[in-house]
């Protein structure tokens, strides 16, 4: 990779509650077979599970908030390093560092949206946690401390972190890529199936004969979510929402043909009936699955009727378009 960083295989354990011993080790050690198998690496007992790279000492928490929200702890074992990404409120990520006897040391904001940030002031007051945030957007980020921009590197405990602009869904929407365990967090620029609402852009660098803010935007979106395709197929996916059945079914109406989605979309579904998140995801099966990242595919051009000769930015727009009023 570019960085330099090697990225190894995705080695999981799930961490289950009240001491329950790790297991299935050589299950979750072997290459996975399938698209299908990837998706059910995602595991939840009650409502956290935490989520081991074997390769890393960075450990990562998955903690459910609102209705639908993801924040996520991130532990580094060898220095006690705690750090939360996207705490759209402080409660819940009060109660797990409490279970864990743990303090808390850095706030990571994404994007400047309360579903992200709402857990802030609170948890900064507490902890004396240090908020990380886009320097373009300091002024709508609650109590921010660090500034970053995109091309930045920064250091979480010993875990090297590039800073990646995303915008599109709001303008200083950043993503927080650790190359060394292969895992971003991409708040909501990328879901699972999907990519984040089109709230804000710079239509100064497009052509303004575009007819909707959606097309405008859309070149900032395109540009984004490339940014991260161009990682690594096994790149996991950390995103802001438990969104993805209701992704699926869109994905399944306008690409209905597309085998590997077929059977993401069934596993997804499984998942969720017995309450388990989606998420991560992988980059491999979102580029397979993903129709904002398939704005070429002929199927999905077909279906929503965007002529052969259309650029991509313009698609992305159509089919964001479609996905508000589905």
């Amino acid at each position: 990779m570019r960085s330099g960083f090697r990225v190894w295989p995705n080695v999981r354990q799930f961490s289950f509650k009240k001491g329950l011993l790790y297991g299935f080790m050589h299950f979750f050690s072997t290459p996975l077979k399938s698209l299908r198998s990837t998706a059910s690496r995602s595991l939840r007992v009650g409502r956290f599970c935490s989520v081991v790279n074997m390769s890393s000492s960075l450990q990562i928490e998955l903690v459910p908030c609102l209705r639908d929200n993801y924040a996520y702890l991130l532990h580094d074992v060898d220095t006690g390093t705690v750090g939360v990404v996207d705490p759209s409120e402080a409660v819940p990520i009060i109660d797990a560092l409490s279970r864990k006897n743990r303090n808390l040391t850095y706030i990571l904001n994404t994007h400047h949206h309360h579903d992200h940030t709402g857990g802030n002031s609170e948890l900064k007051a507490r902890y004396g946690a240090k908020v990380i945030g886009s320097g373009s957007d300091k002024e709508r980020i609650p109590g921010i401390d660090i500034y970053l921009n995109d091309g930045d590197k920064w250091m979480f405990a010993g875990h090297e972190v590039h800073i990646l602009d995303t915008p599109g869904h709001t303008r200083g929407h950043i993503s927080f890529y650790f190359p060394g365990s292969g895992k971003i967090f991409t708040g909501d620029t990328l879901f699972s199936l999907s990519c984040g609402k089109l709230f804000e852009g710079s239509p100064k660098q497009v052509d303004l004969s575009c007819i909707s803010f959606r097309f405008v935007y859309g070149f900032e979106m395109l540009s984004s979510l490339r940014k991260i395709a161009s990682l690594p197929d096994d790149t996991s996916i950390y995103c802001g929402h438990e969104y993805t059945l209701s992704n699926s079914k869109f994905a399944l109406s306008i690409e209905p043909g597309n085998k590997e989605l077929q059977s993401y979309a069934s596993h997804v579904a499984y998942l969720r009936s017995k309450g388990l998140p989606t998420i991560p995801t992988t980059l491999k099966m979102e580029k397979a699955c993903n129709p904002f990242l398939r704005t070429s595919s002929a199927e999905i051009r077909q279906s929503l009727n965007i002529a052969d000769t259309a650029d991509d930015a313009k698609a992305l727009g159509v089919i964001r378009q479609a996905k508000d009023d589905f």
